[in-house]
């Protein structure tokens, strides 16, 4: 929207000038980027590589464009979303509900890539972009946690699948993809936490982390990674980014059953994984937790998560006072 700004003379008149922030929306393809510019009938598409990122970031450059919004697409958006950070362009990462429930509020109906970049220009020209500038080192990182994760996914439906063969030879060529995969995992966390510690802010957060009970370098490294964020934010803004937030379900005098939605899925079930042994075991805050929810009637997985909420909180916290846990006196 415009913003209006007075400027006064000597002479003493005012001049009325405006400065006007040009948006544009960028609907994602695996090979094709549609962009719309807002409030304008331009409409271009290009190839979703290098040189159509370079045409791109010429073109935005040209029409005067300095904010850009782009929906989340499964990664086909990651590169031109580094791109065109790189070239000094604010871009805001859009998740696709908030952009269909835009469009659900404007009674869209409508829909294919072309209308799609327009909402998305429309819907970024009132969104307001982050106060914390994403970090470079640890996007490149995500990546390569997610192909851990990816392998240890593999590794599960593997075991699973085994459950189910009893021919003698079967069984030995499943075993031994299941520690080819194994040894690969361990290498690549050790590879990740090496590169992550060759930064010393990003080391200093990893071990204030790890000095929580219950929380070991897989999750630790997922934590540090997946969340920016740590230490910069609250409390329940970390619980929500984690996707660990209960969300109100009531009307009137009905009150209905809380539930967790949306956040950062991949984080989410690092934390989920890690809540349960942390919670039976290693950690005494959330072990006298879980034992109390239970004692109220809580189900054992509404108990967990709100044990992994407590993770998140707890790592938030010891970043953002720069300490590390310190564990509470036995009473």
């Amino acid at each position: 929207m415009p913003e209006l700004k007075v400027r006064f003379h000597k002479a003493g008149s005012r001049k009325m000038t405006q400065t006007i922030t040009q948006v544009a929306g960028i609907d994602t393809a695996k090979h094709k980027l549609d962009i719309a510019l807002h409030g304008q009938s331009k409409r271009w598409q290009i190839e979703n590589c290098v040189s159509g990122w370079r045409d791109l970031a010429s073109r935005l450059a040209g029409a005067g464009v300095n904010k850009v919004g782009i929906e989340a697409t499964g990664g086909y958006e990651s590169g031109v979303v580094a791109y065109l950070r790189g070239a000094g362009f604010v871009v805001l990462l859009l998740q696709p509900l908030q952009v269909k429930n835009f469009a659900k509020s404007r009674l869209r109906r409508a829909k294919n890539d072309a209308l799609d970049a327009e909402l998305i220009a429309a819907y970024t020209a009132q969104a307001e972009p982050r106060d914390i500038a994403p970090d470079a080192r640890l996007t490149g990182l995500a990546g390569q946690l997610t192909f851990v994760e990816q392998t240890e996914e593999d590794i599960a439906r593997l075991k699973i699948r085994l459950e189910h063969i009893g021919e003698p030879q079967q069984r030995r060529l499943y075993l031994r993809d299941i520690a080819r995969l194994q040894a690969r995992r361990r290498a690549e966390l050790k590879r990740i936490a090496a590169l992550l510690r060759q930064h010393d802010d990003l080391a200093r957060r990893l071990a204030l982390v790890l000095s929580i009970p219950g929380i070991g370098e897989r999750t630790a490294l997922a934590i540090v990674i997946r969340m920016p964020e740590l230490g910069q934010i609250s409390r329940e803004e970390a619980a929500a980014l984690a996707g660990l937030a209960p969300f109100d379900n009531d009307s009137g005098k009905h009150r209905g059953q809380r539930h967790i939605a949306g956040g950062r899925d991949r984080l989410r079930r690092s934390l989920y994984a890690a809540a349960l042994p942390a919670s039976f075991r290693w950690n005494a805050a959330l072990i006298d937790l879980y034992r109390r929810l239970m004692a109220r009637g809580k189900a054992h997985q509404a108990a967990l998560i709100a044990c992994a909420r407590k993770l998140i909180v707890y790592a938030n916290t010891v970043v953002q006072r720069g300490t590390p846990w310190i564990k509470s006196p036995a009473l």
